[in-house]
């Protein structure tokens, strides 16, 4: 089932219900996957690209959370957050910290990685391997961490 055909009931509901977080988030989605669709590069609108929009979504409002924390604007982070847990049930469940570094570990056995030289290869995979399933940030530090 694609994003588009999850969005549309949820909308429907967040109207109806007159949930103003919801209709914030999911009209974000649905813009951005709008705007995918007619940037004319002819790319079609896959699982993976699905993902990455999410992803993009989330690390913006990520960035902006945390500047309104900075700065003191509890009303503007309020917003961000109620954001964040909207798109965030559109991605696929997250891997949790030991999972991770399960997998990790698994992925520096396997390209026989031992020293930080080695970080971008086990990168690359891992990226590939957890996409959408944990942040890239949380990604680099524990491999960080494990080479070191």
């Amino acid at each position: 089932m694609s994003l588009e055909s999850k969005l549309m009931p949820d909308l429907k509901a967040a109207m109806k219900a007159k949930d103003q977080a919801a209709l914030r988030g999911i009209r974000a989605v649905k813009a951005e996957i709008l705007k995918f669709k007619t940037s004319g590069t002819g790319e079609e609108l896959t699982d993976d690209a699905e993902i990455k929009i999410l992803q993009r979504l989330i690390k913006s409002r990520q960035d902006s959370l945390s500047i309104f924390e900075e700065q003191g604007r509890e009303d503007l982070a309020v917003v961000e957050r109620e954001e964040i847990a909207i798109i965030s049930k559109y991605l696929p469940e997250q891997l949790s910290p030991e999972e991770l570094k399960t997998k990790i570990q698994e992925i520096i056995t396997q390209t026989g990685a031992s020293s930080m030289k080695d970080m971008g290869k086990v990168m690359g995979m891992a990226s590939k391997a957890m996409a959408g399933k944990a942040d890239g940030k949380s990604i680099s530090t524990l491999v960080k961490q494990l080479l070191s």
